[in-house]
């Protein structure tokens, strides 16, 4: 009987073995997907406006909180390169794109913004643990909406021309 175990041992290795190498090839080949899928390429297409903010701290909690999505400017952090999170990460900014955009020159509507910014919609909830400085405080989720209502409530034209 010790000679039937000590057999089926290599066996077992073997097709460990052939698994983990298995495995291992469909992890890499997984990495290569966002480069033919379109849906899940992590872009930064060309900015064809730039917003003339009424103040630096409203650009910056923009950028700390909202542009990743919702401007051709987004930063990918490493773990944007490392499927399948990364196919998440580029689902959720090619959506938040579509939504707005402050990149490209079209209408950008106040009031939808600062309700979902005031209701707790923006940023999403899964953006927050690993970007916790978008996780604004009473008092700076207050001073983005009132520079955001500055920006872009009631003005002509928030937007430059990025030809300079």
């Amino acid at each position: 009987m010790s000679q039937n175990m000590g057999s089926a041992s290599p066996r077992w290795q073997r097709l460990g073995i052939m698994t983990a190498g298995g495995l291992l090839t469909v992890a890499v080949a997984l990495q290569f997907v966002r480069f033919i899928v379109p849906d899940f390429k992590l872009d930064n297409p060309p900015v064809t406006s730039v917003i003339q903010w009424d103040s630096p701290q409203t650009e910056q909690l923009w950028k700390t909180a909202c542009a990743d999505c919702h401007s051709n400017e987004s930063v990918y952090p490493w773990y944007s390169y490392v499927a399948p999170v990364g196919w998440l990460v580029a689902h959720d900014v090619h959506e938040g794109r579509d939504k707005m955009n402050v990149s490209v020159n079209h209408h950008v509507e106040f009031d939808d913004m600062a309700e979902e910014i005031e209701e707790g919609g923006m940023p999403l909830p899964i953006y927050l643990p690993m970007h916790p400085d978008a996780n604004l405080t009473d008092a700076q989720r207050t001073q983005l909406i009132s520079g955001l209502r500055a920006t872009f409530g009631g003005s002509a034209s928030v937007f430059g021309s990025n030809n300079s």
